[in-house]
């Protein structure tokens, strides 16, 4: 899935994914022009004010570590493979599970949950 969002399809990704993927793309390419219509268009997806704040923080975190680690010219480590880098939708929902966090409306059901 993630080769397939990275050349821009978005096959079978649901609504609340969607949302959050757009505000994603939008945070990181055009920071200045997020308004409080892109926290009301998760919301409409379902999402909750700390889920809101969780998305921000995690986007915003890795565009400043992605930022930080360009600018000295840092180098991935060699071991690190595609698969190293990704989280599956198992492995995230099994974190929100732990941490408690309601699912938003329209999230896909996972596997077992």
């Amino acid at each position: 899935m993630a080769e397939a969002l990275a050349r821009g399809r978005r096959d079978g990704i649901g609504e609340a994914d969607g949302a959050m993927l757009d505000y994603a793309v939008k945070l990181t390419r055009h920071p200045g022009a997020m308004t409080r219509e892109d926290t009301g268009l998760l919301r409409a997806a379902g999402f909750g004010d700390r889920a809101i704040l969780d998305i921000c923080q995690v986007v915003s975190y890795y565009n400043y570590v992605n930022r930080l680690a360009d600018g000295l010219g840092v180098e991935l480590e060699a071991h690190w493979t595609l698969a190293d880098q990704i989280l599956t939708r198992e492995d995230f929902e099994a974190r929100r599970q732990k941490r408690k966090i309601p699912s938003p409306r329209g999230a896909p059901p996972v596997d077992g949950a």
